[in-house]
């Protein structure tokens, strides 16, 4: 199984620990992982801020450089769901996706295809896990509380696998941090509302760290908690994930 890692902007740019940790992760389970030196944004930003055209040729480019691996991982759910879900309709007609389809989160990956029973390391800490907005409503890495369907969460399974790791959720477990990419910069007041009400959420667990799928949502977060002098820290659950390594 070949395996070709891809970098997001925000992990690649400001959070390269995450990228690393995936790299080690996918090694340690014994995976064929390769990282195209070439790759670029995948153009979430231009098409969610109206700029569709703009994205049409880094979806191509995308396309062409993945094409060759049988999946895709991207540690971030949003990236992840964006290329999965809107690549297609981007180079539609004309163009055959064939990266699209085998792209997958990293965290939808180890629990959903290689099935992961084991992991290597430790992390005797109590994390708040943060579950966002791509990862539930559009990957289906946890249950969408409006759905009348069995909750279920694949990253508190993996998190499971941690020796050490206490993991609590926040009341309303999928409502939105505010961040939403191009909605921070629009709405920045209701952006900041929104941080700072699942801020006090996650805090009220008790939580020494929190933690979750999309390195942009820590941000937005960690970037409120420093603004209020909170005294929590996060990481990205695939950090935690490959502890040890």
């Amino acid at each position: 199984m070949k395996i070709g890692l891809f970098i997001p902007c925000y992990v690649d740019a400001l959070y390269p620990d995450v990228g690393v940790a995936t790299y080690k992760l996918l090694k340690w389970l014994g995976l064929d992982v390769t990282y195209p030196m070439g790759q670029t944004c995948c153009g979430q930003p231009m098409a969610n801020a109206g700029f569709e055209r703009k994205a049409v040729s880094l979806a191509k480019s995308y396309d062409e450089m993945f094409a060759g691996f049988d999946y895709v991982v991207a540690p971030s759910a949003s990236c992840a769901a964006f290329v999965r879900l809107n690549h297609p309709r981007l180079l539609a007609p004309g163009h055959e996706c064939t990266a699209a389809g085998r792209t997958m989160d990293v965290c939808e990956f180890l629990h959903d295809v290689v099935k992961v029973n084991a992991l290597p390391g430790k992390f005797p800490h109590k994390v708040s896990l943060h579950n966002s907005c791509h990862g539930v409503r559009e990957l289906g890495l946890s249950s969408p509380s409006e759905r009348n369907i069995a909750p279920f969460n694949k990253i508190k399974d993996l998190l499971a696998l941690v020796d050490g790791v206490t993991v609590v959720e926040p009341e309303r477990v999928d409502e939105c941090c505010g961040f939403g990419g191009m909605f921070s910069v629009e709405e920045p007041a209701v952006s900041a509302r929104m941080g700072r009400d699942k801020l006090e959420r996650h805090m009220a667990t008790g939580a020494e760290y929190i933690t979750g799928p999309d390195s942009s949502c820590l941000m937005h977060l960690e970037g409120v908690a420093r603004k209020l002098g909170k005294d929590i820290k996060f990481i990205h659950v695939i950090q935690i994930l490959s502890a040890g390594l």
